[in-house]
């Protein structure tokens, strides 16, 4: 059955193939309905199966022509005008507009000019150096194309956490459903929360496997079965493969504990059990001090664990490790000593300081976006809507006298909340690390975020310079998505994370974990990097749309990848402190 990322992806497609085609308008409406059935809170294909077409009509942006084409691939896998589009433009989309400065028209421009159809035909037209000749192109062009290839190779072959751990949430309680299962749980990057998974990877405990794997592959959101075994399956569901694999109760929590990973860390986890006369694998922890020979047999020697996940670490005398510290970042050593972080939860978040209207570029009023904050039981909202400038579309960013406008807005629905409100912007950082927003602007606002959406090219060393004179700025109080990456599409900038905390730290600016799926920026090492040198973060959803402040949970979790306790990111603190704190 189709998810609703599948769905969204189809319509993103369409889109860029409407665009490489020449067409206006319509494809804003097509990427504005992709985001909505991406962030729709239940799965539109089962509102379908259900035959509730209307609730599919009644989602923002889906009117009667995109609703009928969701039903459409829901029911027959295919959209009839999207075949005839890749028919017109065989051209592989979403891989050539991964490239950074190749969107879809210039992909359209390729194809018309030069027949490129793939990466493989682009990298061999750059290197003839055929594509400089292409007019409005040039020598600097073809060379950037040629630079990025291979990101544009490596990164397509992941999904977004955001796609995936929705998935994996339903196949949980798939499981969960299922009589013959005791225990189960996500293993691999989707427990630790990586920003892109490879497949779905699922663990359950079952005295009868079997039976587990029959009900596995016979789940009616299963398109495909690619492989069964007594022990383990995986499927296809949408564009993801899910990977199941039954164990034992009593090997749960050792299988639980291996499967996790990541590599790292379980090697360094294994040595350190070595070095203590233990062995750990997935059958359990076994004390091995006394036996010569104990490779031969996986489960050679005295088990001593292995049930549960706790017991595993139990057996070395360390306390469990969080899923999302298991990157062999010092995890081991800290749990050893007694000084494993805090992490933060969901539940210490008090806030939410970036988030856009219709005023810029969202989809609803401010009054609608306070209301679901309240909704969410947060205790202060900040609205932050583009401000003009570098990399911002002509019309989209507020001018100074519109953010003034705006202002009063926010004050006059403020006034009426359950909350309080912030008005805030979101400026841009120039190539030199400037805002530009007036003093009377500056003055007006409670909040500036202050994000890169330009000149993302730069080398590391420049890219650090600019983003540090940018934290040294009085009026900025947020440092937004610093990298300005979009996962899956570009890779952003370059810079030293750790010259970011510090000087946070000393200006005290704080850094944006951006909990937008597509963006979780900053990402978990640098967060690590950055609070070591003593940065204040925060942690915002970007929202476009009330739906999308769940994106919280994204970048609350990306946080504790780096090591994120609940007194270090300001957005838990309490409103007297972070009024305290903003210019």
């Amino acid at each position: 059955m189709a998810t609703n990322a599948e769905l969204a992806a189809r319509f993103e497609e369409f889109a860029d193939l409407l665009e490489a085609d020449g067409v206006e308008y319509k494809p804003r409406a097509y990427r504005r309905a992709a985001e909505n059935i991406r962030a729709h809170p239940s799965p539109i294909a089962d509102r379908i199966e259900a035959g509730d077409r209307e609730a599919v009509e009644n989602i923002d942006g889906v009117g009667d022509a995109i609703s009928s084409k969701i039903v459409e691939y829901v029911e027959t896998g295919g959209i009839d005008e999207l075949e005839a589009l890749r028919a017109e433009l065989p051209i592989d989309i979403a891989d050539i507009t991964r490239i950074e400065g190749v969107g879809p028209k210039t992909a359209g421009k390729l194809y018309r000019e030069l027949g490129i159809e793939t990466l493989d035909d682009l990298e061999a037209a750059a290197e003839a150096g055929e594509v400089q000749e292409v007019t409005g192109f040039g020598p600097k062009t073809e060379q950037n194309i040629l630079e990025n290839l291979e990101f544009a190779r490596t990164v397509g072959q992941r999904q977004l956490l955001g796609e995936a751990r929705p998935l994996a949430d339903d196949v949980l309680a798939f499981l969960e459903s299922v009589p013959e299962v005791d225990r189960c749980e996500v293993a691999g990057s989707i427990r630790r929360w990586r920003e892109t998974i490879g497949d779905v990877d699922v663990l359950a405990a079952t005295a009868d496997g079997e039976a587990v794997v029959e009900r596995f592959v016979a789940w009616d959101s299963v398109d495909d079965e690619i492989e069964s075994g007594p022990e383990k399956a995986s499927v296809r569901v949408g564009e993801s493969r899910v990977d199941l694999r039954v164990v034992v109760p009593a090997e749960f929590g050792s299988a639980l504990q291996y499967f996790t990973g990541s590599k790292d860390h379980n090697v360094s986890l294994r040595n350190y059990a070595i070095d203590r006369g233990m062995k750990l694998n997935e059958y359990g922890a076994f004390d091995v001090s006394d036996i010569a020979d104990h490779e031969a047999d996986q489960r050679i020697g005295d088990r001593v664990a292995g049930e549960t996940e706790e017991g595993m670490y139990e057996a070395l005398g360390l306390p469990w490790i969080p899923p999302e510290l298991r990157t062999d970042r010092g995890e081991i050593a800290a749990a050893e000593a007694g000084t494993l972080p805090d992490l933060l939860t969901r539940g210490d978040i008090r806030g939410d300081l970036h988030s856009h209207t219709e005023w810029s570029d969202g989809n609803t009023t401010i009054e609608a976006m306070v209301e679901a904050a309240a909704e969410q039981g947060y205790d202060y909202f900040g609205i932050a809507d583009h401000a003009e400038g570098p990399g911002i579309v002509g019309g989209m960013g507020l001018t100074d006298t519109e953010i003034l406008e705006q202002v009063d807005a926010i004050r006059a629905v403020g006034a009426e909340a359950e909350i309080e409100v912030f008005a805030g912007i979101e400026a841009n950082v120039d190539a030199a690390g400037e805002i530009d927003l007036s003093e009377a602007v500056i003055e007006a606002l409670d909040v500036v975020v202050a994000s890169t959406h330009s000149a993302l090219g730069q080398d590391a060393e420049t890219a650090t310079e600019r983003l540090v004179s940018a934290i040294e700025t009085p009026a900025i109080d947020v440092l937004g998505h610093p990298s300005g990456r979009l996962l899956n599409e570009r890779s952003g900038l370059e810079f030293d994370a750790a010259a970011l905390g510090t000087a946070a730290a000393e200006h005290d600016t704080a850094l944006e974990v951006n909990s937008d799926p597509r963006r979780l920026d900053l990402w978990g090492s640098a967060v690590q990097a950055a609070l070591e040198e003593g940065a204040p973060i925060a942690i915002n959803t970007d929202s476009h749309r009330p739906a999308t402040l769940e994106y919280m949970r994204w970048g609350v979790h990306t946080a504790r990848r780096g090591w994120a306790e609940p007194d270090d990111v300001i957005n838990t603190w309490k409103l007297a402190d972070l009024r305290e704190f903003l210019h």
